[in-house]
């Protein structure tokens, strides 16, 4: 019993000390950084505290939180609205897409799916100028010069809020469509064809096997992605910032998610402290939600 007892301990000993150099790794890289953004979170840190900064306890997540003014929870609410109509457009587009693309007899079908996957294949930084020089331009963008042709006024597309966010949800649609419909695709071509036949036996409608056989059919598949999706687009940044609020090519438009919000005040304002607490209200908001969607009902458990 012994010697069992020590080759046991042993093996854990040898399984740590194997392990211990990505464990330092991952503490270096993820667990430190974490601790000291709470740390400096908790403190006065700014451009005129770089060195001599004092702990002030929850006061900045006190202005974050309490303070509407603050300017946190307007671009929390515009970052949850953000979510919540780029996943459903997507979901819905993409479903229409994919749909089409798996229509009996539909010729071309393979060179339609590499176009479709075309925009992920691009990096999104390119894209995002792209869209912002060659289509949004208020001189001498696309959208602009199709305008005039038609004897109408030019618009300047990212220079209201309304807009600006409107053109964001397209940019990123673009971005962001190519892997959701490969996902449901991919979905439409595992469901059994002997549902739909039954169900076209019974006189079933195209928006009766939709709901019946389509939708239970493939939520299984296409959950994990979706769920992906969501942490995707809430922590967007790119898009928003790029066409909107990058240093030095301004729009005009005044929209933040909690993300561009952070990022201005960590190093436009210089506000570390500030913007430290309000990446560690994103990071328990993403943990929350982790923790919600991986809860299983007690009939799974």
């Amino acid at each position: 019993m012994e010697q069992s007892k020590k080759k046991r301990k042993n093996k854990i000993l040898s399984s740590y000390l194997w392990s211990m150099p990505s464990l330092v790794l991952i503490c270096l890289i993820v667990i430190f950084p974490i601790f000291y953004t709470g740390y400096i979170s908790l403190t006065n840190m700014n451009v005129y505290h770089w060195f001599d900064y004092d702990l002030i306890g929850f006061s900045n997540y006190k202005e974050a939180l309490l303070v509407f003014d603050s300017g946190f929870i307007p671009a929390l609410l515009l970052t949850i609205l953000w979510t919540v109509v780029n996943m459903v457009l997507q979901l819905v587009i993409a479903y229409l897409l994919a749909s089409l693309l798996n229509t009996k007899g539909l010729k071309g079908r393979n060179f339609y799916r590499t176009l479709l996957i075309f925009p992920w294949a691009m990096p999104g930084y390119v894209s995002i100028l792209l869209w912002k020089t060659g289509m949004f331009n208020s001189q001498f963008g696309l959208l602009n010069q199709w305008l005039e042709k038609l004897g109408l006024a030019p618009v300047k597309w990212l220079a209201s809020d309304g807009l600006a966010f409107a053109c964001c949800t397209v940019v990123n649609l673009w971005l962001a469509l190519p892997f959701m419909i490969t996902i449901i695709d991919g979905a439409l071509q595992s469901v059994d064809q002997s549902f739909y036949e039954s169900a076209l036996l019974d006189g079933a409608g195209w928006m009766e096997r939709t709901v019946y056989i389509t939708i239970p059919s493939i939520r299984p598949i296409i959950a994990p992605s979706v769920v992906i999706t969501i942490f995707t687009t809430f922590k967007q940044f790119d898009v928003i910032y790029l066409l909107t609020q990058q240093a030095g090519a301004k729009t005009g438009a005044h929209i933040h998610t909690i993300l561009t919000y952070a990022y201005e005040n960590a190093f436009i304002t210089n506000n570390y402290g500030y913007s430290s607490a309000v990446s560690m209200v994103i990071f328990v908001i993403l943990i929350l939600f982790s923790y919600v969607i991986n809860i299983k009902p007690k009939e799974e458990a």
